[in-house]
């Protein structure tokens, strides 16, 4: 009679339990790092000092809401834009002859087509017509996430286009993203797994933005930026985005 009556509630529970999908997770998230306060938010300053060697380089990220963005760092007193896209190109500086060079068309039309994901194609991915796929659960360092699979729009790579997906791990008990995974499409790293670890989640003006990112490829060398001051709504110089005029 006692396992009988075990298995009774057993059943109950399990017709009761509704098991969670894709877009509930990415709603939860959503909310978890401000909802609708992002819909004021047109861009983003991210301010770090990266340590190479034992030499301190201070970075300026700008990411704005229509897709430009830059990245501008100061080397042995010169300050230069390392990479940026004003909406039409993109183009980084050599740091040989330190002048701008235009990239390659497969990376400005990649820019082109992730122009729309601020603050992420995640948040975004039904506007942007892309398909979010739970694939269940694992747990990365110890913290047990949900896995997310992304399909985005094609990328051009080496002339050709190729699937986009990204993978998210959010972290069941805070509803973020802890990594991010991508296959590399082209290039000496082609095949390989890029990834992107996020920690230190912060309050901004009421939204929360991972203050630490470890970029890398997967069981290799990586890179951590750990961002000293963000800014929301900046005022910036727009110059800064477009390719310089000789």
């Amino acid at each position: 009679m006692k396992n009988l009556f075990l298995l009774l509630v057993l059943l109950a529970c399990s017709f009761g339990y509704k098991a969670q999908t894709a877009e509930e997770i990415i709603n939860a998230y959503h909310q978890a790092i401000g909802g609708a306060k992002w819909d004021k938010i047109n861009g983003m300053q991210l301010n770090a000092s990266l340590d190479q060697g034992g030499m301190k380089i201070p970075i300026e990220v700008v990411l704005l809401k229509d897709g430009q963005t830059y990245t501008e760092i100061t080397l042995m007193g010169n300050t230069m834009i390392m990479q940026a896209f004003d909406g039409t190109t993109v183009w980084t500086t050599n740091f040989m002859s330190m002048e701008a060079e235009k990239s390659p068309s497969d990376e400005t039309e990649n820019a082109k087509r992730a122009a729309k994901e601020f603050p992420n194609a995640l948040i975004n991915y039904k506007n942007l017509g892309y398909t979010a796929t739970l694939l269940g659960s694992e747990t990365i360092d110890g913290t047990a996430c949900h896995k997310i699979k992304l399909d985005k729009k094609t990328l051009l790579a080496e002339g050709k286009e190729v699937p986009n997906i990204e993978y998210y791990y959010i972290d069941k008990e805070n509803n973020v993203p802890i990594l991010t995974e991508t296959e590399i499409q082209s290039g000496e790293m082609k095949g390989k797994t890029s990834q992107t670890k996020y920690s230190d989640y912060q309050e901004v003006e009421g939204v929360y933005i991972a203050f630490s990112n470890t970029s890398g490829v997967k069981d290799g060398m990586t890179q951590t930026v750990q961002f000293d001051k963000i800014t929301l709504n900046p005022k910036i110089d727009e110059s800064k985005f477009l390719f310089p005029k000789k």
